[in-house]
Formats: structure tokens, sequence, C-alpha cells
């Protein structure tokens, strides 16, 4: 469905991302995992063209930079972490913003499937009781929640997130990642989204790009790339050993 090529990122001298290359399949939940700084967030917004870069990134095999906005915001849909309300929209209009590209014309109004669209994303992202309030009002988990919702609601064919379970409660962080994976099972559909939590990376994705200084060290299904030997060349510690320490605190 999306593919990457060569996908090159500068930022003057520092080499954001230098050379990736992936390949995301239709049903399949692909998870960037990595240390901070790794090149995740950045390769997160070179697919939602909003950093220049080198390579190509192709949706079924057409360079997405010759796509239409409408066309492409009806494919692929984006959750980043650089989300930014400076007026006092309502939940509600907020999530509605992810039908646009669906909308016949500029000042078409809403029908009753876009209706339909919003009240369901409200719903399943737990804002029903919130759809009226003000966005400046919210806290990060709500926000974060807000612009989940206006991304199940444009109904794309792929979702790309970066870190959806950010600023989220440990209930709504267990519904968000149970909801995309049944989102992902029905025909035609993928996901690719960044997570800093490996123990989420194994329990929910099908495969993982391991990521360090912009560079892919190992991808592949999740229990062949996140092995003991990649997670120590990555993270410079045992990490098999640390999840089983965190893990006896509970036994």
């Amino acid at each position: 469905m999306l593919q990457g090529e060569h996908i090159t990122v500068r930022y003057g001298s520092l080499m954001a991302v230098d050379d990736l290359s992936f390949h995301l399949h239709e049903g399949e939940w692909l998870m960037l995992a990595g240390p901070n700084g790794a090149g995740k967030s950045t390769l997160i917004e070179t697919i939602a063209q909003g950093v220049p870069y080198t390579g190509l990134i192709r949706w079924q095999g057409e360079d997405i930079r010759t796509l239409k906005s409408t066309v492409l915001a009806q494919r692929i849909g984006v959750l980043s972490q650089k989300n930014h309300v400076g007026y006092a929209y309502t939940v509600e209009e907020v999530v509605s913003l992810g039908r646009y590209a669906h909308r016949r014309g500029l000042f078409s109004g809403r029908d009753g499937q876009e209706k339909a669209a919003v009240v369901k994303a409200l719903e399943i992202t737990g804002l029903t009781g919130l759809r009226h309030a003000s966005m400046l009002t919210l806290s990060g988990g709500e926000l974060q929640r807000v612009f989940l919702a206006q991304v199940f609601a444009q109904n794309p064919q792929v979702l790309i997130l970066d870190e959806p379970a950010n600023h989220l409660d440990l209930k709504y962080q267990q519904n968000i990642f149970a909801l995309i994976q049944e989102w992902v099972k029905e025909p035609g559909r993928a996901v690719l989204s960044v997570v800093h939590d490996l123990s989420l990376a194994r329990r929910y994705g099908s495969s993982v790009i391991l990521m360090n200084h912009g560079r892919s060290i190992s991808q592949g299904p999740v229990g062949d790339v996140m092995t003991p030997e990649n997670l120590q060349q990555v993270y410079g510690m045992d990490v098999y050993a640390w999840m089983r320490e965190m893990l006896s605190q509970w036994e």
C-alpha cells in the first residue's frame, strides 16, 4: 500500500533520516521503535509531506507528491504530536474537520454520512460527553483523543500515528490500541505508528522498524527484530532484563 524508497532528510549537517526504505502492506501494523532522536517522528512528518526529503514515497506505486491533497487525505490519515488549537472551537467542530476531504465542494454542508462518521468517532474515543466543550478547556489527554477522533472520522485507508498513547490514561491507552487493532482488520487498511513503549510494540505490532540515528537497524516481524541483541545495540542496555525487573514488581 505505502512504500518508502531511500528516504533521506537533512537539517543542515544533521542527518535526521538516513537512506531508509520500508513497505507497509495491507493488514499490517508497522511500529517505528527506537530511542529519542532516532528519526521516528521525522519519518512520520516526511510521509505527511511536512518536511523536504529526497527519495520516494509511493501510494500503491504512485509518487504521493503527485497526488492532490484531498485525494491523499482520503488515503492517509496522520496524527502528529504537534497539534495546536488557538481558538475556542468545540470538540465536535474539530472532529468534523476530518471530513473535509470527503465533501463535494468547499462550501458544501454536512450530509448524513458525515454526521454518522463524526458521531461514531466521538463514541469510540469516549468524547460524546465533551462534544460541545471548548478545545481551550481540555487536558492534554483529552486533546489527544480529539485529534485521534478527527483521524478516525477522516476514514482513511492508512493511519499514520505519532505516539497515539501520548498523554493518555491507562484506560484510554488500552481502549485506543484495542480499537486500532480492530480497525486494521478491515480490508484495505494498514497502520504505521511511532511507539516508545516497547511492550506496546510487542503486544500490538505485526512488524517493526527498529531505528537509531536516522537509520533502520533492523526491520521485519516483531519477534525477529526485537531480539536482545538488536535492542542492546540500539538502547545500550539489557532491555529484556529491565523489562523482567519491572514486571517482577507486580508479582
